[in-house]
């Protein structure tokens, strides 16, 4: 038979949409499921949906193609932006500030809360954001916390052990004192402004917050609001981690 009579490979629809770096898997899931997305002028629900190369896929009314170069960008975020794709408030997005210099569709992996600053990535890889967002990745954030009062000597043990907060168990791998009112802390896991909450619990109020390093990942000399892609070694080594956490999970 003829190769070009061979039947195109076919790929589910929330697939084919991360590899056009419209958003991960996951998120392309609600995406099709809120009725944004349409096959060949028909819009489709369903996620068993598979598709080709060959089909014209469009999300809210604009086409989307799969996408040649995967993009890995590390972004110093500045306070007073958001880590999202759009904002209904009309507040500064993350994103914006890579528009100038990448024509890719990015999407952020992980956040950081507004007021937050520091090390976010962006990427245009769904298999890539997949990774890194499971919870078995076990990934390492670092940040480096200033407070607005001296934090006490046992707060980092505490910390360390596990602190409920309103029925919520917070609890990092790694706290230190740097001065009196400065900390390095390290999470694997992240619960939604977790510093700030487990902060503002034990009394203190948090100046800043900056995240500086995700994994093998540095924030380095990198000012806000600049960017950076990624090196090879630095996606290889930050996939690896993942993997290397993963199989330790399993074997637990």
């Amino acid at each position: 038979m003829p190769a070009n009579n061979q039947k195109k490979e076919e790929i589910r629809l929330q697939a084919f949409l991360a590899h056009c770096g419209v958003a991960s898997r996951r998120a392309s899931e609600q995406i099709i499921l809120d009725g944004r997305v349409a096959v060949n002028g028909t819009i489709v629900t369903e996620l068993g949906t598979k598709v080709t190369d060959d089909d014209t896929v469009t999300v809210d009314g604009n086409q989307v193609f799969l996408e040649e170069k995967k993009r890995y960008i590390l972004l110093n975020k500045p306070a007073g932006f958001v880590c999202s794709s759009s904002d209904e408030k009309g507040r500064q997005v993350a994103a914006d500030l890579l528009k100038d210099s990448y024509k890719e569709r990015l999407y952020n992996v992980g956040r950081l809360d507004m007021y937050s600053k520091g090390m976010i990535l962006f990427t245009n890889d769904g298999d890539f954001a997949k990774i890194l967002s499971h919870p078995s990745s076990q990934l390492e954030k670092e940040y480096i916390v200033e407070t607005s009062q001296d934090v006490p000597e046992a707060f980092p043990e505490r910390f360390e052990r596990g602190i409920r907060v309103e029925d919520v168990f917070y609890k990092c791998k790694r706290c230190e004192i740097l001065k009196p009112r400065k900390l390095k802390i390290v999470l694997i896991e992240g619960k939604n402004r977790e510093i700030r909450t487990v902060l503002e619990a034990a009394g203190i109020g948090t100046r800043s917050l900056v995240r500086v390093r995700i994994g093998n990942v540095h924030l380095d000399e990198l000012r806000p609001g600049e960017h950076r892609d990624l090196t090879e070694r630095e996606v290889k080594g930050l996939l690896d981690l993942c993997s290397s956490s993963h199989l330790t999970t399993k074997r637990k």
